[in-house]
C-alpha cells in the first residue's frame, strides 16, 4: 500500500473534521508557510471549498474588498489559544504545573499574612474566620456575639505590578531552518495570549527584524515569514543612506538586532508600565547595523556591527529595560553566536539563553513570568 506524504494543507482530506478541528489543522500550516497557503487555498476548485465556506460561516475565515482570504479576529485568538495550551502542555512535568498563574496586572493581591483592621481598608480583606474568633475570645459563651472593630483583622496586601514586553523576532534568512521560524512564532503567539488573559492590564508587542525592524499586528504575526535569501556572495559589505528609502534594491535576509532594539526602546518608551522587558529571539549573530543615517550590512559577521548592536543595548539597560537573550544553537557552528549573546547580556545586565528550537518555548515562559516582577542579571 503506498504511502503519501502531503506537504501542504489540502481540505479534501477533513471533510470528517468539525469546522473547528479543520481550523486547528489549518493553523498547523500556516504557522508553517504563512500567507503563501491561505493565496493557495483561492486556487482550490469549487468542489474543495466546502470546507473553506463551513469556516467563512463559523468566523474563522473571511474574504477582505479584494475576494482574498484572510483569518479573522476570532481565528488569530483561537490560534492564540492553541499555541498557549501547548505551551503549558509542554511544561506540565516541570515546575509550573499546568496553570498556575494568579496575578492579573496592577493592584493589591492578598496574602496569608494578617494584620489589625485599620480604617480604609476593604471589607473585602477582612478575614472572617479570624475575627470571629477574636469576638468569640473577647466575649466568652455569651450570645449573641458581636464584632467590634478591635476584633477585626484583615489579610496583608501585595502591591502588585504591570509590565510592557517587547518580543524580538528574527526574521532573517537562516530562520527558516530546522523549525525554528515556526517554534519561534508559536512561542510569540503564545505571549500574546497569555498576556490577553492572565494579565490583561499588560501590553505586548511582537516587532520583526531582519535589515530592517518593523511592528507586527497579531495577523501578521501568524502570516509572516523568513525574508528569502537574494545574495549569495560569501563576503558583503554594501551601505545605503536611509533618506532615499530603496527598500527595494536592497536585500532583506540579513540580521539587524539593532534596529529591532531600538524600535522596542521607542516603542517601550511610550509605555508607563513599572516594568519593561524584551524578549529577544535569534539565530545568527548581526549582518546589519545603523550608522547615522546609513543601514551598512556585512557578512561575514563583524566586529563593527556588533559594538553598534552592543552600544543599543547598552541604552536598554540604561532606560531601565529589562532584556532577555535567546540564541536558537544548532550545532558548533554558532559559536560566535554564544559568544556574541553572552557579550550582550553582559552589557545589559541582562540573561542569556542557548537552546534549541523544541527546548525555546520552556525558557522563554519562564524568563518572561520573571521579567514580570523583577530583573534577573546574568550569573
Amino acid at each position: 500500500m503506498p504511502e503519501f506524504l502531503y506537504t501542504r494543507w489540502d481540505p479534501t482530506q477533513e471533510q470528517a473534521l468539525s469546522a473547528e478541528q479543520a481550523f486547528d489543522h489549518l493553523a498547523d500550516y500556516l504557522l508553517q508557510h504563512g500567507e503563501s497557503l491561505l493565496r493557495h487555498l483561492e486556487t482550490l476548485s469549487e468542489e474543495e471549498n466546502d470546507i473553506l465556506a463551513r469556516l467563512v460561516r463559523r468566523g474563522y475565515l473571511e474574504r477582505d474588498a479584494q475576494g482574498r482570504l484572510q483569518i479573522t479576529p476570532r481565528g488569530i485568538l483561537r490560534v492564540q489559544d492553541k499555541a498557549l495550551a501547548e505551551l503549558f502542555h509542554l511544561r506540565r512535568a516541570s515546575s509550573f504545573g499546568t496553570h498556575t498563574l494568579q496575578h492579573k496586572g496592577p493592584g493589591v493581591d492578598c496574602s496569608e499574612d494578617l494584620r489589625a483592621f485599620r480604617y480604609g481598608d476593604p471589607p473585602a480583606h477582612v478575614c472572617r474566620h479570624e475575627s470571629l474568633k477574636n469576638a468569640l475570645l473577647r466575649s466568652g459563651p455569651r450570645l449573641p456575639v458581636r464584632l467590634i472593630e478591635d476584633d477585626l483583622v484583615v489579610h496583608e496586601t501585595e502591591r502588585q505590578t504591570n509590565c510592557a514586553t517587547v518580543l524580538l523576532l528574527d526574521m532573517s534568512g537562516s530562520m527558516g531552518r530546522y523549525g525554528k521560524f515556526y517554534r519561534a512564532r508559536q512561542v510569540a503567539l503564545a505571549l500574546a495570549a497569555l498576556t490577553r488573559s492572565h494579565f490583561p492590564q499588560d501590553s505586548f508587542q511582537a516587532i520583526g527584524f531582519y535589515t530592517f525592524a518593523t511592528p507586527l499586528s497579531e495577523r501578521q504575526l501568524l502570516l509572516a515569514r523568513p525574508r528569502p535569501v537574494t545574495l549569495f556572495d560569501s563576503r558583503v559589505y554594501l551601505r545605503f543612506p536611509l533618506e532615499e528609502r530603496p527598500r527595494r534594491h536592497v536585500p532583506e535576509h540579513f540580521t539587524n538586532i539593532q534596529a529591532g532594539l531600538k524600535l522596542a526602546r521607542h516603542w517601550l518608551r511610550k509605555s508607563s508600565a513599572a516594568n519593561k522587558q524584551i524578549v529577544c529571539i535569534t539565530d545568527g549573530e548581526p549582518t546589519a547595523h545603523l550608522e547615522g543615517r546609513d543601514l551598512v550590512l556585512v557578512y561575514p559577521p563583524s566586529r563593527r556591527t556588533a559594538e553598534h548592536t552592543l552600544q543599543e543595548a547598552a541604552r536598554c539597560r540604561a532606560e531601565g529595560i529589562s532584556l532577555s537573550l535567546f540564541a536558537l544553537v544548532e550545532d558548533y557552528f554558532y559559536l560566535g553566536l554564544v559568544h556574541f549573546v553572552k557579550d550582550m547580556a553582559r552589557v545589559a545586565q541582562g540573561v542569556a539563553i542557548y537552546c534549541d528550537a523544541a527546548e525555546l518555548g520552556h525558557y522563554v515562559l519562564e524568563s518572561f513570568l520573571q521579567g514580570r516582577y523583577r530583573r534577573r542579571p546574568l550569573t
